[in-house]
């Protein structure tokens, strides 16, 4: 039987923890040879401290931009009603100067 060299041989490195002697076995035997990764890929807790630091920052800044825009919204409502209350007099007669001319 001709024995063909292994995957890593041919195609470079595809699976270079598999011995030749056992890939040249497996196929005269006709098994299938199944790669098992036993590396655990997962990234340490600590890598993740700085995404999530980072995203805090943002939704509090963010929390703190909203919470801005409305107290200076309110400031300018009680302003205007603060004017509006004390020169409400005044401003009515001016108004009614202003808009309901006597001559046309």
């Amino acid at each position: 039987m001709r024995h063909e060299p292994p995957p890593d041989a041919r195609l470079g490195p595809l699976a270079p923890h598999i011995p030749a002697d056992l890939y040249r076995q497996a196929q005269a035997d006709g098994r299938p040879i199944v790669i098992v990764q036993t590396t655990d890929p997962a990234r340490p807790a600590r890598s993740y401290w700085v995404p999530v630091c980072i995203g805090l920052a943002v939704a509090i800044a963010a929390v703190g931009m909203v919470a801005a825009a409305i107290a200076l919204c309110e400031f300018a409502m009680r302003t205007a009603a603060i004017i509006g209350s004390l020169s409400g007099p005044i401003t009515l007669g001016l108004g009614l100067k202003l808009f309901n001319p006597k001559s046309k």
